[in-house]
């Protein structure tokens, strides 16, 4: 540790100062735990992981219940072949099913099952419980919505941030 940056005191994290570095380390710790809580729990109950779910209710809540491959990658922010691979462990579980596009055969499809609406149907019970225990309890009704604002502007300002803020993809 050492230094002053602008009148503060200087972090072990380069460039940034003490209170700086708490609120970030505080935020990716919480992120994390909160990340492998919610995760645990649903793969323990469903045998699905957190990302599986965010893709069938994608799915789910689409009209058609189905999406391109490559507009499920950016919804997820991942790169096309781990979709790819993740799509197909759902679909050898029988939760999607792939197609050629009527509108384009060159872009394929993932569609969700009528298994995979039951199953995502219930993951989501253990999602919301998981977050209404975890995230949403620790905190009081105005906190929860100054959390949830600063989250929308970060994530604003990652979204104009351009290619670079595209999380998994070079």
């Amino acid at each position: 540790m050492g230094g002053i940056i602008a009148g503060r005191t200087a972090s072990e994290m380069p460039g940034l100062d003490i209170a700086e570095q708490r609120a970030w380390q505080n935020f990716l710790d919480a992120a994390l735990r909160l990340y492998g809580t919610l995760n645990r729990g649903l793969v323990g109950q469903h045998k699905l992981n957190l990302v599986d779910v965010r893709l069938l209710q994608i799915l789910d809540n689409s009209e058609s219940g189905s999406a391109r491959m490559g507009d499920l990658a950016e919804q997820l922010m991942s790169l096309p072949s781990r979709v790819t691979r993740q799509i197909r462990r759902l679909e050898t579980a029988g939760l999607v099913r792939r197609e050629a596009s009527p509108d384009d055969g060159r872009s394929v499809l993932a569609g969700i099952t009528d298994q995979g609406r039951e199953v995502v149907e219930e993951a989501m019970l253990t999602y919301a419980k998981g977050v209404r225990e975890n995230f949403l309890g620790p905190l009081s009704r105005p906190q929860m919505a100054a959390m949830g604002e600063n989250c929308r502007r970060i994530n604003a300002s990652l979204k104009s941030g351009g290619s670079s803020a595209k999380i998994g993809r070079v």
